[in-house]
């Protein structure tokens, strides 16, 4: 008997060492777009109108309280033990008093949501090297005085002793790991997006790109990135984000080391679709330029057909789908809503836009959407705003479940895609840089734009009048 103990305890003694190692070669990703907290759709047409537009996406985000959002996301990403997580709509809102004055740093959803990982005891903070972090800071649309003024005593009193103050924003993605991964970082990178889109000529540029880090993951360096493609599109033309999932796919073609892209593509296997198929989320559809499912006009089809491998839930089936609430967070949006039941999703989402690629040398051992349930789930909150309360009892309602008497809302916009995934040990060398594209500095002719355009603003204001037309068509920004 005392024989047969010690042959036991030997054998799990020699078991133990290959079971920990094993664990070393694993690790756990995480895509979370963090969300803006506005709809950005609705604001663009209210312009030419810029105080009316900024206004508006202030009220909601003050609705979509980043507060109260940022606790639940951090509870989810540690219950999940995620160890890398790409973060999307990074964003970053800043105010200032009037034309002379600094921009004062209201809101940072990043920091928010790290100081809460912190406070509930598992902190995470930026991929960080030489000084250099994982945040690429995006596009932003500037604090202009007149331009993009909104008022908020609550906010604006303490801040500026006044109730009004211009605001502006940042969104841009980020890299997030669990501190004790901090010392396993061997590079840092940010880079742009070569294709941008215009929503005011010379103006309102929408930029594009992508952070990435090298991290050793037991005892093999790994390269992590994430980005967050466009989500406008035109029609009879190819969409930016197929444009910009070529730029990615090229970047990376050097990388021979074991490589993760965790993102928001903006982009569902359907796309392009034929204009006869269901549509609620208005993506890309079918034309002479990009006919049905062209890949050359997909980004996800891009990142497929150059040897990327999904990582994740099958985007096909309608209820691994990872986009569709509504614009203020409380439940599916009504107007979605009965398609997205349709396809078979009872949730409300319509469409998948959140991936997990990996490539060279790396394996997929589970993944899941998380997020994606409503009204029950880990993430939601207590909303007050009334249209949050009206729609939750609408949806509640034609869901044919009890309607609570406050509102019900996620912690964001979109839902999460979870990945563990193992290193083979066939490719540990450490690949070259990739190329660095720097930020766009804003040209002259921008800064024409925009003092014409507080011209405009400020006659709109005092003569109380709008323009009647737009020169662009806009589509409806789902995902900005």
């Amino acid at each position: 008997m005392k024989r047969s103990f010690f042959a036991i305890a030997l054998v799990f003694s020699l078991l133990a060492p290959v079971s920990a190692q094993a664990g070393d070669n694993q690790v756990t990703v995480l895509s979370r777009n963090l969300y803006l907290g506005a709809d950005v759709g609705i604001a663009l047409e209210l312009i030419p109108d810029f105080p009316a537009a900024a206004q508006f996406m202030w009220n909601q985000v003050k609705a979509n309280d980043f507060a109260q959002r940022a606790p639940k996301l951090a509870q989810e990403a540690i219950s999940n033990d995620a160890d890398v997580i790409g973060i999307q709509e990074a964003t970053i809102w800043y105010c200032k008093k009037n034309a002379w004055s600094k921009k004062v740093e209201v809101l940072n959803f990043t920091k928010q949501f790290l100081e809460a990982t912190k406070a509930q005891g598992s902190e995470y903070v930026l991929a960080k090297f030489e000084g250099r972090e994982a945040f690429n800071p995006g596009y932003s649309i500037a604090a202009v005085p007149f331009l993009t003024m909104v008022n908020d005593p609550s906010t604006f009193q303490p801040l500026f002793s006044q109730d009004q103050a211009a605001c502006g924003f940042v969104i841009g993605d980020a890299l997030a790991i669990k501190k004790e991964l901090a010392d396993k970082v061997l590079k840092v990178g940010n880079t742009e997006y070569v294709d941008t889109y215009s929503i005011v000529p010379t103006l309102m540029t929408i930029y594009r790109g992508y952070t990435w880090a090298d991290i050793t993951i037991g005892n093999q360096p790994v390269r992590f990135v994430t980005t967050h493609l466009e989500s406008i599109w035109d029609e009879g033309k190819i969409p930016n984000a197929a444009k910009q999932a070529g730029q990615l796919v090229k970047d990376l073609q050097n990388t021979t080391m074991p490589v993760v892209v965790i993102g928001d593509f903006n982009s569902d296997p359907r796309d392009p679709r034929p204009l006869d198929a269901p549509n609620p989320g208005e993506q890309p559809i079918a034309s002479d330029v990009c006919p049905v499912q062209k890949n050359n006009c997909s980004a996800y089809w891009i990142m497929r057909d150059a040897g990327f491998i999904e990582a994740d839930p099958n985007p096909l089936l309608p209820e691994n789908y990872s986009w569709g609430t509504s614009a203020l967070l409380a439940g599916p949006d009504a107007a979605r809503f009965e398609e997205a039941a349709k396809m078979g999703n009872e949730y409300g989402f319509s469409d998948r836009l959140d991936y997990v690629f990996i490539k060279n040398g790396i394996k997929e051992l589970s993944s899941t959407i998380i997020g994606n349930t409503w009204p029950e789930n880990e993430n939601v909150w207590q909303c007050s705003n009334e249209e949050q309360i009206n729609n939750t009892q609408e949806i509640a309602q034609r869901m044919g479940i009890a309607a609570p008497d406050s509102g019900i809302c996620l912690a964001t916009d979109h839902a999460g895609v979870l990945s563990t995934l193992v290193l083979d040990g066939s490719e540990s060398a450490r690949s070259a840089d990739l190329p660095e594209h720097k930020p766009f500095p804003i040209s002259f002719w921008q800064w024409v734009g925009l003092a014409l355009l507080t011209t405009l603003a400020l006659l709109i204001l005092r003569k109380n009048s709008k323009l009647l037309s737009k020169s662009k068509r806009i589509p409806r920004i789902k995902s900005i």
